[in-house]
């Protein structure tokens, strides 16, 4: 939250009331809490970066102390933990940081990384046994960062910024934005090869930047990108081409996943949408007040977050003083259940379980999603 406060959710509980996890700098520090401007989560551990560069980690099992804290003498613009184990990197400036505790359960700096460049991006490579590896995009390159091989750069062109980046366990997809004076080189998808650092694909063919793009939770060679020209993407990586293109928000797209069958993508205007890939049909869809920033799926529950632009909204009054902001103003995180619980024939309207040879009925003016839709 801008009050500084970082709050731990259970999902799976919708009565939960959520902790509020202490940050270091105690009560007694004087003035506001610095506002909170990244937090990731894994399996053991929640990690809040603040806008004065401080950086907080819990561990999830031993209440809400933190168990390490470091600080950056400048702000933090990207903050990866992975998504196992206990390893955490920040960028800041143009330092890159990773921290992970040793067998004795002692956090360290365990690498540090000085790049030419402001990162905008950082992630780590996932299933990686040994020293952690992290892939990092500044500006208009792109560095591979190992203990033994710092600054390892894997892309660079110069004038052409990276604009959203993903990791997967032996490849790592970007977008790169053209400014236009190579007409011949459209705004596209890269896809490159992390042990041979060979680029093994150009995707796409925009005049819109690729604003965010999902690799690692994508099915075997697919992966799916959102654009500003308002359209969801999903690539075939074996041959470069465009699967399906879903024309799905009217400001752009900001955040989008993907399973073997349906993608779920949010938009700049606050719409999260649901489509069926198979079909190019749009199932539902959930508008909100601000942009959606995040999107999180998986077989029976589903997490989106729409955030404001603005984090500093003026009170009722343009003479207040007051930081209490109206509700409007204020982001919101919703967290859906996909029908789980009932077994399967259950869970399907009465009208779609009829077979074809049954006589044709009235079928509820519902358009059916499926090959017939006169039963």
């Amino acid at each position: 939250y801008t009050s500084g406060e970082v709050r731990l959710w259970d999902t799976r509980t919708w009565d939960y009331i959520a902790p509020v996890l202490e940050p270091t700098h105690g009560p007694g520090d004087a003035g506001p809490q610095p506002h909170v401007s990244f937090v990731r989560i894994n399996s053991s551990l929640a990690v809040a970066a603040y806008e004065d560069g401080t950086v907080s980690v819990w561990n999830l099992m031993f209440g809400r102390e933190p168990v390490h804290h470091y600080q950056h003498n400048q702000r933090i613009q990207a903050l990866a933990l992975g998504s196992e184990g206990a390893t955490v990197a920040t960028a800041s400036g143009f330092e890159v940081k990773v921290e992970s505790p040793t067998d004795r359960s002692f956090w360290q700096t365990t690498a540090t990384f000085e790049i030419q460049k402001l990162v905008n991006f950082l992630q780590f490579v996932p299933d990686v046994t040994g020293s952690p590896v992290t892939v990092a995009a500044a500006e208009d390159t792109v560095y591979l960062l190992k203990a033994e091989d710092p600054g390892k750069i894997l892309h660079s062109v110069y004038g052409q910024p990276v604009t959203c980046l993903d990791v997967s366990a032996r490849e790592a997809a970007f977008g790169v934005k053209n400014f236009g004076w190579l007409l011949n080189e459209p705004n596209q998808i890269l896809l490159y090869n992390l042990e041979t650092s060979q680029c093994l694909r150009k995707m796409g063919n925009s005049i819109g930047d690729f604003t965010c793009v999902n690799l690692h939770n994508s099915p075997p060679n697919m992966l799916v990108a959102g654009n500003k020209d308002r359209r969801v993407r999903v690539f075939d990586l074996r041959t470069g081409e465009s699967l399906c293109s879903l024309y799905a928000h009217q400001l752009g797209v900001s955040a989008v996943q993907m399973d073997d069958w349906k993608i779920v993508s949010g938009g700049e205007e606050g719409l999260v949408c649901v489509w069926d890939q198979r079909m190019g049909t749009k199932l539902w869809e959930m508008r909100a007040r601000h942009p959606v920033r995040y999107v999180w799926f998986n077989s029976h529950s589903l997490i989106t977050a729409n955030i404001p632009d603005e984090k500093n909204p003026r009170g009722a009054c343009i003479m207040d003083d007051d930081f209490t902001t109206h509700r409007k103003h204020r982001g919101i995180i919703y967290a859906y259940e996909f029908l789980v619980d009932q077994l399967a024939v259950e869970s399907v309207l009465p009208i779609c379980r009829s077979s074809y040879d049954e006589v044709a009925g009235y079928n509820y003016n519902i358009g059916l999603a499926v090959p017939y839709d006169n039963i």
